[in-house]
């Protein structure tokens, strides 16, 4: 049905289709948003760890609190995996979580907006508190036909909300971010020639949080803003901008230096980001990451902070016409810090898997052994492995499902196949 209506309905009565079914979310379910602060998420990369980093936050400073993003949703004390296969929920069942939040005697919401959902009116017709962007790097670039496109649905959020607004300062296109009006702006870096580039009509009303001192070791990073240090048991530097930016939300709300780092101290881990499975006598670990920009973060995290012997990746990239133009570019970074290169099966969709697979490897250069079967890569990656070497999985983090073409799904979880692989290596 998707499929029949994009090929053969007009643009214009699908967008009314979307916008007509979030208006009607939002009539049945009261206009949910008037009784409850919304945050909004949004950017490339890192927006599900800054949302579990902001719900932290928020209910360390004794809100109740709800969430939603591509790990899971949250009302209160429960929690449940997404397992939509989509990061934004439709605009309908937006409005009735906002509703059941409301219910259980929630104060926040935080959620993971996407360019794809703005895209199909899913933020219309909420009264946001605040919008934040992680960060802006080149992604859904066919879906929105260029990066200009992607960039402007991105803006088209911060166009929406009109009270607080927070930009990471850092990010090549802060300017553009900055350029949208708000009663408060907060902006967040850990580099001191960032700001230069910026008008004094774009920083009106612009508080500057600086991470100082920091510090990115194997169990985590370390920073300081002011004389406060905050401490994430988090791998991967690129997660004190995750961290900064949560704290810039909880700071908008009231809430003090010293409650964001007792929260911040209690995290463990987020589930398929960076998330090691296998510790001895050589390290596996799963992340999502699936454009060129987090990639590579990840495997200069791995790289500089464990230096292995050898680093032993599997990678894919997802299918459905999606992003096509990154095939071979993820290719040529694997290529750039990987030792033994395995490329795989992701989400073909009704796409050919093995011709997504060409296109991943030709970024190689002919380094990389391709194995169309994701358990069978994992498989061949463990049994490469030597001690001190670390086998980076990345592409689906923790998704609970392959897809294939005509809908169909298999179960499936990267972490508990690598550990199922790693024990039966070891028998």
């Amino acid at each position: 049905m998707k499929h029949f209506l994009k090929k053969f309905v007009p643009i214009f009565l699908i967008d009314k289709y979307h916008w007509l079914q979030t208006f009607l979310g939002a009539f049945w379910y009261r206009f949910p948003s008037k009784n409850i602060k919304v945050i909004a998420i949004t950017g490339t990369n890192g927006k599900s760890t800054t949302v579990d980093l902001t719900t932290r936050i928020l209910e360390e400073a004794d809100f109740k609190v709800a969430s939603a993003s591509s790990i899971k949703f949250k009302i209160k004390n429960k929690d449940w995996p997404n397992k939509l296969r989509m990061t934004m929920m439709g605009g309908f069942q937006l409005q009735k979580f906002l509703r059941q939040a409301i219910d259980a005697g929630c104060e926040y919401v935080v959620l993971e907006i996407t360019s794809e959902g703005i895209k199909q009116y899913r933020h219309k017709f909420i009264n946001f508190e605040l919008a934040a962007i992680t960060n802006l790097t080149p992604e859904h670039i066919e879906s929105h036909k260029g990066f200009e496109n992607y960039k402007k649905a991105k803006g088209k959020l911060f166009q929406a909300v009109k009270n607080i607004h927070i930009v990471n300062l850092d990010d090549e296109y802060r300017n553009y971010f900055l350029k949208f009006p708000a009663n408060k702006k907060y902006g967040y870096t850990k580099e001191l020639g960032a700001q230069s580039t910026k008008s004094k009509k774009t920083t009106q009303n612009l508080k500057t949080i600086k991470a100082k001192n920091c510090s990115v070791f194997e169990q985590g990073v370390s920073f300081f803003i002011n004389d406060v240090e905050m401490k994430l048991n988090l791998l991967g530097g690129f997660n004190i901008y995750n961290a900064l930016l949560a704290i810039c939300i909880g700071l908008s709300q009231g809430i003090d230096l010293k409650t964001c780092q007792k929260a911040l101290i209690k995290t463990k881990g987020i589930p398929g980001r960076m998330e090691t499975v296998v510790s001895k006598p050589f390290r596996v670990i799963v992340d999502y990451a699936f454009t060129p920009n987090a990639l590579e973060q990840v495997y200069k995290t791995i790289k500089n902070n464990f230096n292995p012997q050898k680093i032993i990746c599997v990678l894919g990239s997802c299918g459905g016409g999606r992003d096509k133009w990154k095939r071979p570019i993820l290719g040529k970074i694997a290529a750039k810090y990987c030792d033994k290169i395995i490329v795989t099966n992701e989400d073909s969709y009704d796409e050919d898997p093995m011709e997504i697979i060409n296109q991943v490897s030709k970024g190689t250069k002919g380094k990389a052994l391709k194995i169309l079967e994701r358990r069978e890569a994992i498989k061949k990656a463990l049994s490469l492995a030597k001690e001190d070497d670390t086998v980076i999985i990345t592409g689906k983090g923790c998704e609970p499902s392959i897809c294939f073409a005509k809908g169909k799904q298999i179960p499936w979880d990267d972490r508990k196949v690598a550990r199922e692989e790693f024990n039966l290596l070891k028998k």
